[in-house]
Parts: C-alpha cells; structure tokens; sequence
C-alpha cells in the first residue's frame, strides 16, 4: 500500500504542473487570467475547485488538530498543501503514516 502512495505522491506532482506548465506557455508564461479561469471559467470547472478547495482546508484544519493533539511534525505536508496542492500534501501524509 505504501508503494502505492508513493505513486500517488508523484502523480501529484506531476499531473498538476503538467496543466500548469501548458497553461503557461499558452499565456505567453503569464498568470494573467489563471484565477479568473478556475473560479470562473465554467460552472463544472469551478465545481472542481471548490471541491478540492475545502478538501484541502479541512486537510489543514485535520493536520493542525493532530500538531495539537499528538505533536507530529506538519511543516512539509504545509509546505506541499501550499507549494504543489493537496494532491501532493494528501498522499504524502498516508505514506508516511501508513502502518507497515
């Protein structure tokens, strides 16, 4: 299972920054519109974002009530949640939780 993860982990990566990286160069490597394009683009792209946008908040809110609760370490799934996305930050966490 923990193989598993790890393949999660670089699928998270990757696939997001591969949209990133085309909507760069079809923007001549702007940002402009890039916001405008998630929230507002059309309603099922939007629904996406929203979806994956309280995902990730409850996410956050999970990993600061267990720095509470247990003192577990959070900075890197933080770093990754904000750096690549919660398709990163996620996986990562059932990796390094995973029992063996």
């Amino acid at each position: 299972m923990k193989k598993l993860y790890l393949v999660l982990c670089v699928l998270g990566i990757i696939l997001p920054y591969y949209h990133l990286v085309n909507f760069l160069q079809n923007n001549q490597w702007s940002m402009d519109g890039f916001w405008n394009d998630i929230f507002f683009g059309s309603h099922s792209v939007s629904m996406i974002a929203m979806d994956l946008t309280v995902a990730a908040l409850a996410f956050l809110i999970y990993l600061l009530y267990q720095y509470k609760s247990k003192k577990i370490k959070i900075l890197k799934y933080i770093v990754c949640l904000f750096l690549v996305g919660f398709s990163l930050a996620f996986p990562l966490y059932l990796y390094d939780t995973h029992e063996k």
